[in-house]
């Protein structure tokens, strides 16, 4: 287990921002006084105005608990602090008061199952260009730049490295533990990964198979390629593991293979949230014929079908406009002849014929 608290802020004179991040305790007052107490002979030099803080706010819900009170106290320690070590900034470099400066905070502690003390640190970071950090043994400093040397040996002067060092080892201890008993149910939650396997091609004609872990917690995760049953070591590359911003983490592994080999590999995880270690390998997509492909085909069939509907039903009613053509000739012929042959008591009737046959407007069909 460990905690960490983590604090960055963001000034302008005269409308200034302070943002944290959940973690350990903030410091106790004793050590927020002797912060000032070291840095006074510095900060008189300094004369800048005064930066008003709107407050601090946490983003771990299960920091609820805490009463307003804590928080006004908490941000107002900070605020001191910050204030301070701002305008020691501002002095060192001859900075002007307007514009933005950077300061940045990050302290905490790692602790063993049973809540003995593993280690801590400390880091303060001014505008990006300034570092000091508090060493393993705590009790040595590391700087980077003026400021961080000036605030070096004021720390020095007046032991605040054994000061931290108290702190780290057993009041960060207890606001850990505290921490994990308040949010146990958020911290102490299991979350299985979801994995999947992913192909590409790379320019050199080889093949990059890529493993992916998403969504797990706790961080704790192991991904492990392995080749024909044995663990494979070259052309491995693993990324640190990194927070995916709702809560969770994500991972990968990926190996360069030979194309046409990317059966022979597997892909082994290992994570808490899952009953056993879960082995998969990339399995090339099916062969399907797409949505809209058929969409087309149906639509062309159907216009196809209707085509040749349409030209069968044209020509039946061509051979049949011909046929009738056919049989009116022959009728009309027939007339004719019956009309020259047959005698008088038969003229009324083959008139009646002839002009039933002859006219225009009448469809031998219709008989």
């Amino acid at each position: 287990m460990s905690g960490l608290g983590t604090l960055l802020t963001v000034l302008r004179i005269g409308t200034p921002k302070i943002m944290e991040a959940a973690g350990s305790r903030g410091m106790k007052t004793f050590v927020i006084e002797a912060l000032l107490l070291l840095l006074l002979a510095v900060l008189a030099l300094a004369s800048h105005p005064e930066v008003d803080f709107p407050g601090m706010e946490h983003c771990a819900p299960w920091r609820d608990h805490q009463k307003p009170e804590y928080w006004k106290e908490r941000a107002l320690g900070d605020i001191h602090f910050m204030r301070q070590l701002l305008q020691l900034m501002l002095h060192t470099y001859n900075y002007s008061a307007i514009g933005y400066h950077t300061i940045q905070r990050r302290y905490g502690c790692h602790a063993l199952p049973r809540g003995y003390f593993s280690h801590g640190f400390l880091e303060l970071a001014f505008n990006g260009h300034d570092y000091i950090m508090l060493n393993e043994d705590l009790r040595t400093w590391t700087t980077v730049g003026k400021t961080a040397e000036i605030l070096r040996q004021q720390w020095e002067k007046y032991g605040f490295a054994q000061s931290m060092k108290n702190y780290l080892e057993v009041d960060c201890v207890d606001s850990l533990l505290t921490e994990l008993q308040y949010g146990k149910e958020i911290l102490l939650r299991t979350e299985p990964p979801k994995i999947h396997v992913i192909r590409k091609a790379r320019p050199d004609r080889k093949i990059t198979l890529r493993c992916w872990a998403l969504s797990f917690y706790p961080s704790e995760i192991t991904l492990t390629w392995e080749r024909d049953g044995y663990d494979q070591i070259q052309y491995i590359e693993v990324v640190e593991t990194r927070p995916a911003g709702d809560g969770t983490f994500q991972k990968w592994a990926a190996v360069v293979v030979s194309s046409g080999e990317e059966q022979r590999y597997t892909c082994h995880v290992n994570h808490k949230g899952l009953p056993e270690v879960v082995t998969l390998r990339w399995e090339p997509p099916e062969t399907t014929v797409p949505f809209l492909s058929i969409v087309i085909a149906v639509v062309l069939g159907a216009l196809l079908m209707g085509a040749v509907m349409t030209f069968l039903i044209w020509k039946r009613k061509t051979r049949v406009r011909e046929s009738c053509h056919m049989t009116a000739n022959f009728i009309h012929t027939t007339a004719i002849h019956t009309q020259q042959g047959h005698g008088g008591q038969d003229h009324c009737q083959s008139s009646q014929l002839h002009s039933k046959y002859l006219d225009p407007s009448s469809n031998i069909c219709d008989l």
